[in-house]
């Protein structure tokens, strides 16, 4: 009886063997709690990830967040690095915490696909987000009113646009998003709306990129960039260093550049 109930367990746990998905039985026991930015996770990351685990058998847990919520996920201890699309606090740095800048992205001024407005200038991109220009008409464009949307007060989209394009004047706006990413849904349901966000993330359809002042976000010139920094605690080692280091190899600058992003250097 014993010897069958042994026959019995060895093929219970062969079946639990058997069951487990293909994924997880890929991995060779390294992980990566990652906390990232929407706006680096839709222009960047969602494509990558998949890509780095395949090449290296290292699983990635992604929290996508605002660039604010990674930094305090990563210093709380509930990720081992961050990617954010703003600037590290020098009292962070004071801390320990390193920033490894891996990209710039243009912020790109984005609105619906049928709006017959290609360009406007910088006034009066600040006319529009400020209320002083309601419609589209004022542009030379069509007689509707013009519906800003704007991504959440506390993402790194919103605060790095009034301080680069409104130079920290107040912004007017119609709608809001909670996840700076969002806003390219909330443009495509409202035709006649303007937003904005990375270039990396603007590439879907129902949406096009407005030109300011004649340049678009591909020329060198273009005046709205965001820096993508991946943060850690204290200088990146191990897998975590693996993840950045991947990101800044051949594939990963193809497909920055592929999604209009530029690249920096790899981490020594």
């Amino acid at each position: 009886m014993k010897k069958v109930y042994s026959i019995i367990m060895v093929c219970v746990m062969i079946l639990a063997v058997s069951i487990i998905t293909p994924g997880e039985a890929l991995f060779a026991g390294e992980e990566i709690r990652y906390a990232c930015s929407s706006q680096i996770y839709k222009a960047f990351e969602d494509e990558r990830l998949s890509e780095f685990t395949k090449k290296t058998r290292i699983m990635v847990r992604p929290h996508v967040c605002s660039s604010g919520s990674a930094l305090n996920l990563l210093m709380n201890g509930y990720s081992d690095v961050a990617a954010t699309a703003e600037e590290l606090y020098y009292r962070y740095k004071e801390y320990g915490y390193v920033a490894t800048p891996f990209s710039k992205d243009p912020l790109a001024i984005i609105t619906g696909s049928a709006n017959p407005i290609k360009s406007i200038s910088e006034e009066q991109l600040q006319g529009i987000f400020s209320g002083k220009i309601a419609n589209w008409q004022e542009l030379g464009g069509s007689d509707k009113r013009i519906i800003v949307i704007l991504p959440g007060k506390n993402t790194a989209a919103y605060r790095n646009f009034k301080r680069t394009a409104m130079l920290r004047k107040e912004l007017i706006f119609d709608l809001t998003s909670y996840e700076s990413t969002l806003v390219i849904e909330a443009v495509k349901r409202f035709p006649w709306s303007i937003s904005f966000i990375a270039q990396g993330a603007a590439w879907e359809k129902g949406i096009k990129t407005l030109m300011v002042d004649g340049l678009t976000p591909a020329d060198p010139n273009y005046p709205y960039y965001q820096v993508y920094s991946f943060v850690t605690k204290g200088k990146p080692t191990g897998p975590v260093k693996k993840l950045i280091n991947h990101a800044l190899s051949k594939e990963g600058r193809k497909l920055m550049e592929k999604k209009g992003m530029i690249p920096f250097s790899k981490v020594r």
